[in-house]
């Protein structure tokens, strides 16, 4: 109820580089998932092997959490914010790539029947008879995983990840109160303003 302004600049800081640490692991994200989404369709995929292999690597993705993925990151390349990306990019990979696929399986499959029909390569055919259909809904996904991904990185610094999340833990576990209920509201402007933005990029792509 009485939140204290002494480090709000620091705090304030901490909040760029969570949504940083968000925002790179959600563009990392999207380079996995989308070679895992196509290969793991069954409506595209080259061969059964390969589908139940992309199928296989985006379920040990998601079950896996981010914490735990954070927990690992940091022991292999230390304390800090690329940690964190790395944990929130492997993670939400594998959850976009499960939305991508099952979004490529329910298109329509005449527009890229069409594209075949003209003598388009394998290619061609993903790039003008798939990503059309499947980009709105996809850039939908990656948006809703972005914003959880903010939340996700607010606290994942808990484990050595980086941004606001390692003040949160400090603040909390030493019973400073004012210091805690700053960073808890810094934390709700942030979640707050994201929201907006991702509303307003949603309306004009979509």
């Amino acid at each position: 109820l009485h939140p204290s302004l002494a480090y709000i600049d620091e705090y304030a800081w901490q909040c760029v580089v969570t949504v940083c640490i968000a925002l790179w692991g959600t563009l990392l994200a999207i380079l996995l998932s989308v070679p895992l989404g196509l290969l793991g369709a069954r409506n595209l995929s080259p061969h059964p092997f390969v589908y139940f292999a992309a199928r296989r690597a985006m379920d040990l993705l998601r079950a896996v959490n981010e914490f735990v993925f954070a927990l690992m990151f940091v022991t292999a390349v230390g304390l800090g914010p690329f940690a964190g990306m790395l944990a929130l990019g492997v993670h939400t990979g594998g959850v976009l790539g499960k939305l991508l696929s099952e979004t490529i399986e329910a298109m329509d499959p005449g527009q890229a029947e069409g594209v075949t029909a003209v003598g388009a390569g394998r290619l061609h055919v993903i790039a003008f008879g798939v990503m059309p259909q499947v980009l709105p809904n996809f850039l939908s996904y990656v948006l809703l995983r972005f914003e959880s991904d903010i939340r996700s990185a607010s606290v994942i610094g808990m484990v050595g990840g980086g941004g606001i999340g390692f003040y949160l833990w400090d603040t909390i576990r030493s019973f400073n109160d004012r210091e805690a209920a700053t960073v808890i509201l810094l934390i709700v402007a942030m979640v707050m303003c994201i929201d907006v933005v991702s509303a307003r990029i949603r309306r004009a792509a979509i």
